[in-house]
């Protein structure tokens, strides 16, 4: 018989796509792997949209960009030890661990909530350890600012002989809330909170993962993210219950979104929305002149568990912002009564608080600082460039006085009345009425004294203006 052909290659049935190339049907997923599947799923959105690599990180890019401090750092292989200093759910954590992966560190982890000295001690041996082996260490210590001066100044001789390198996070100022010496050691980064471009690339992320868009109009998103106030953590949080709705759901407008939050996320409400829900109705109490109001919500935070620091903090504010040169005591008044809680805690030291938000209730109002900063800020961004007037410069050396320094300044305190009404603004910049007083309070005196040198001012100005008249009679010397 004569041998059989084989079959060409166009005969020849391709693998079904269900097949491997030896024709064969993949093995269905081990329990293994379906567990790990599942425990995948069971995770929060926001540990699942964890970043991987620091390129993924949102809204850090002064530090993470190709120009920021620490990308700088790890282009020099020269990871210094850091203190990231920043509002809750901006990444710390999530930059420390991406930190060590790429400086080829191993990562360790303590809380300086659940940790203490032994804790220390073992952390130092471990990392001693794995440095005779060559392996080096980077030791995030999470709210570092909890550690007292004792357990701080532990971590020094493992920072300066290169045992750790120390990455610390804290939501508290370092200036007071760290040891000087630490300080010395460690540079501080400062994280930003997350702008509304970040947290909208967050919710993007969030709608890639579950492939399906947040049940949201535009307004509502806007909305959603206005509560999250910059902390990308707490808008997964909240994106996790809105993907949680069926398939279908409407879109939800800014009420809808509003009262589906209210029901299912309530335990939000003692440390997030409810936080600032009360002290704006602190702040527009105290605006408005209404003492009694303003005492009440006073009184709610702190009855809610609110840290009096951060209403001496507000307070403060509210006494720069929108009571002023009104009142020029109140914000001296306002550093007293945050300095007399920091002297005497809780609940002594509340009482100087209830009398601050007393006076700050009943002091007159005006934001004409607040208004003229503004203005000034942006009047310096745009003439940046400009020099000021030579007669104001000083003259240190023969070659600057060569050059008109500080020819013709007239020395305010020898001239009538103290005031000179020399120009002190840029050369080739018209004055700016940056400060308007309102004339309310204090700004009433100040407002008549301001017009009394602007028309001192004017008169200087006509003279300067006025040719100075020639003798009659006689010639000319």
């Amino acid at each position: 018989m004569p041998p059989r052909r084989p079959p060409s290659p166009a005969a020849t049935p391709a693998p079904a796509p269900t097949e491997d190339l030896f024709g064969a049907p993949p093995a269905p997923p081990g329990p293994e792997a379906a567990e790990a599947q599942a425990a995948d799923t069971a995770r929060p959105l926001a540990d699942r949209l964890r970043p991987r690599r620091l390129e993924e990180v949102v809204g850090q890019e002064h530090l993470l960009g190709p120009q920021g401090s620490i990308s700088r750092m790890l282009e020099r292989s020269a990871l210094a030890s850091l203190i990231l200093w920043g509002p809750p759910g901006v990444g710390k954590t999530t930059i420390a661990r991406l930190l060590a992966e790429a400086a080829g560190l191993r990562f360790a982890a303590l809380s300086a909530v659940f940790s203490g000295v032994a804790d220390l001690k073992r952390a130092f041996d471990e990392a001693r350890a794995r440095r005779t082996s060559g392996q080096g260490t980077l030791l995030f210590v999470d709210e570092i600012h909890r550690f007292n001066r004792a357990q701080q100044d532990g971590f020094l001789p493992v920072v300066e002989d290169g045992t750790v390198t120390l990455v610390g996070a804290t939501t508290e100022n370092p200036s007071f809330a760290l040891n000087g010496a630490i300080l010395s050691r460690c540079q501080v980064m400062v994280l930003k909170r997350l702008d509304d471009a970040a947290l909208e690339r967050l919710l993007a992320r969030a709608e890639e993962l579950s492939e399906r868009p947040l049940p949201l109009d535009e307004a509502a998103r806007g909305v959603l993210r206005a509560m999250a106030d910059g902390d990308g953590r707490y808008i997964l949080n909240m994106a996790e219950q809105l993907l949680a709705l069926p398939a279908g759901t409407a879109p939800l407008d800014p009420a809808g979104l509003s009262a589906l939050l209210a029901r299912r996320a309530a335990l939000y409400d003692k440390d997030r929305e409810e936080h600032y829900n009360l002290i704006s109705a602190l702040h527009k109490s105290l605006r408005g002149s209404d003492a009694d109001a303003a005492l009440y919500w006073f009184s709610r935070m702190l009855e809610g568990g609110e840290d009096p620091r951060y209403i001496a903090r507000r307070l403060t504010r509210f006494a720069a912002e929108d009571v002023g040169m009104a009142d020029p005591t109140a914000l001296p008044a306002a550093i007293a009564a945050w300095e007399t809680y920091e002297r005497l805690g809780s609940p002594e030291g509340e009482l100087a608080l209830a009398q601050l938000v007393v006076h700050l209730g009943t002091a007159p109002k005006s934001n004409a600082v607040y208004v003229a900063y503004k203005e000034a800020r942006r009047a310096a961004k745009e003439t940046g460039s400009l020099m000021p007037p030579a007669h104001i410069l000083n003259a240190p050396t023969k070659l600057m006085k060569s050059l008109g320094y500080g020819a013709g300044y007239a020395y305010d305190h020898d001239e009538a009345e103290g005031f000179s009404g020399q120009n002190y603004f840029p050369d080739g910049m018209a004055r700016q009425p940056f400060y308007r007083p309102a004339g309310r309070g204090a700004e009433a005196r100040i407002l008549q004294r301001l017009e009394h040198w602007a028309g001192l001012r004017e008169e200087r100005a006509r003279a300067e203006a006025t040719p100075p008249r020639r003798p009659r009679g006689g010639s000319q010397p």
